[in-house]
């Protein structure tokens, strides 16, 4: 019989789907590598032809210009950045260098406790939440 350590037993490599660690670590950055490669190409697409993704005032309710070069310039990049991130991230976990992982779990920590947050004050606040756009409406 062979003698294993107690905190051996529930020792565990796999956690993503049942696969190791690393590699749900390289399918999780690839995946967010491709969302995020994607969405970099409709940013690019909606700020060389402006005109096709603008709205009237009629559509959104109101004189709302959210879409301008500087959003869309701040939106362009966020979304390098996070492809930068998502990048070392994937490189970290297939080279074995926990060092690169790190920006990735920092924006995972971040991701959660802000979606946390919007979670909570939904359900909390959530027929304020639905009046306040009306109520903001009358007051124009």
């Amino acid at each position: 019989m062979k003698m294993v350590a107690p905190w051996t037993r529930f020792y565990s490599n796999s956690c993503c789907l049942c696969c190791h660690v690393r590699t749900g670590t390289i399918l999780l950055g690839v995946w967010y590598l491709i969302i995020n490669a994607v969405v970099l190409l409709i940013l690019l697409s909606a700020l060389a032809d402006p005109d096709q993704y603008h709205f009237s005032s009629s559509e959104l309710g109101g004189d709302f210009e959210f879409m301008d070069d500087a959003n869309m310039c701040i939106a362009i990049a966020i979304s390098l950045l996070m492809i930068l991130i998502c990048a070392m991230a994937t490189y970290g976990a297939y080279k074995q260098r926990a060092a690169w992982i790190i920006p990735f779990f920092c924006y995972q920590i971040f991701d959660f406790a802000l979606n946390t947050l919007v979670a909570i004050t939904v359900n909390t606040y959530g027929n304020c939440l639905l009046i306040f756009p009306t109520e903001m409406m009358s007051c124009q």
